[in-house]
């Protein structure tokens, strides 16, 4: 396989590459590229440097014979090169929102709709936001029990949401704050370091952050529900790395606690940790830099027959990115053979 990532220098694009670095993928050639700022770095990689980060640019010489290109760069790059990305014939699959939900790029998550990944005419896959991504997976056993009719959601997300330059913000922030100092605040609206912060992305006129609707909208699309009710609270906590989630859905017919518990064990890519003793739950500081969703706290609701509530965490620079555009690489090797 000949590889591309593009924003190699950025948390994702360092995230593609330690989980490119152990997957089940023969890498025959990686090229990197960024900003002219990052422009002739090396990483090691697999036990070798590689090649100098390259400037992106628009020739399309530059992605001739690749299978994938991973892209991390913003959204107004990807908008900008992605017809010289795919130029060559090879799969764009893209972190950022810029095509999300364009009705002719599938939205993928390969434990809920792995097969829409050969349905992209014009090359692009997209991966969905983090926040999305973990929720749908949870979803996925519950919906297939009984079909999901609404869901609510309230996400506590680190500031690894963010990027590097906001976790070293945070972990600044904290210092000063030891010190005795004030704390200096540029990434985010308002002091994060001992705070809570429920405004993520921009305001939409009907009273929602960007953030929220993401999951209004892209979950419909991933779960192929346009009926499906989502809403949902988004709020940045002082937490470096990983996603949490109290999520509660309504179903169709009523399920037992049994029925749910049971569907996520055997679920792929979910990790159940639900006891009522102490630390019998999921926790981000606990699973940062791990693969799966981890699933607790399964109780009925106590004011719907129909309802579920639980908890689920989930790294948001690998399942939430990085490796879950890596998995749909994966998707798509495996089903080919």
């Amino acid at each position: 396989m000949k590889i591309a990532i593009v924003g190699a220098s950025g948390a994702v694009g360092q995230e593609f590459m330690r989980v490119l670095e152990t997957a089940p993928m023969e890498i025959d050639e990686l090229r990197l590229f960024g900003s002219k700022r990052s422009a002739g770095r090396t990483y090691t990689f697999r036990g070798a440097t590689t090649e100098p980060v390259r400037e992106l640019t628009s020739n399309p010489a530059d992605f001739a014979g690749l299978d994938f290109a991973f892209v991390s760069a913003g959204g107004d790059v990807s908008k900008q090169y992605a017809d010289v990305i795919t130029s060559g014939g090879a799969i764009m699959i893209d972190n950022s929102s810029a095509f999300r939900m364009d009705s002719d790029v599938p939205l993928v998550v390969p434990e809920v709709n792995g097969d829409d990944a050969f349905n992209a005419p014009r090359g692009i896959i997209a991966n969905p936001n983090c926040t999305t991504i973990q929720m749908v997976v949870a979803l996925k056993p519950i919906h297939d029990l009984s079909p999901i009719r609404r869901v609510h959601v309230a996400t506590y997300q680190a500031a690894s949401g963010a990027g590097a330059t906001a976790m070293a913000e945070l972990e600044h922030q904290s210092a000063q704050i030891a010190r005795g100092e004030k704390p200096e605040v540029s990434k985010f609206v308002s002091q994060l370091a001992f705070n809570l912060i429920p405004h993520i992305d921009v305001f939409t006129e009907n009273g929602y952050t960007r953030e929220e609707m993401k999951m209004h909208l892209e979950t419909k699309k991933i779960m192929h529900a346009p009926e499906l009710e989502v809403s949902a609270t988004c709020v940045r906590v002082p937490v470096l790395r990983a996603h949490s989630e109290a999520i509660w859905v309504e179903t169709e017919r009523e399920l037992s606690l049994d029925e749910v518990r049971g569907a996520f064990e055997k679920a792929e890519g979910i990790v159940l940790i639900d006891r009522c003793e102490a630390l019998g739950y999921p926790m981000p500081l606990d699973i940062a830099g791990s693969d799966p969703v981890y699933v607790g706290r399964i109780r009925s609701d106590l004011s719907n027959s129909k309802g579920i509530s639980f908890w689920a965490v989930a790294d948001q620079l690998r399942k939430g990115a990085a490796l879950n555009a890596v998995q749909i690489a994966l998707y798509i090797i495996n089903k080919r053979k």
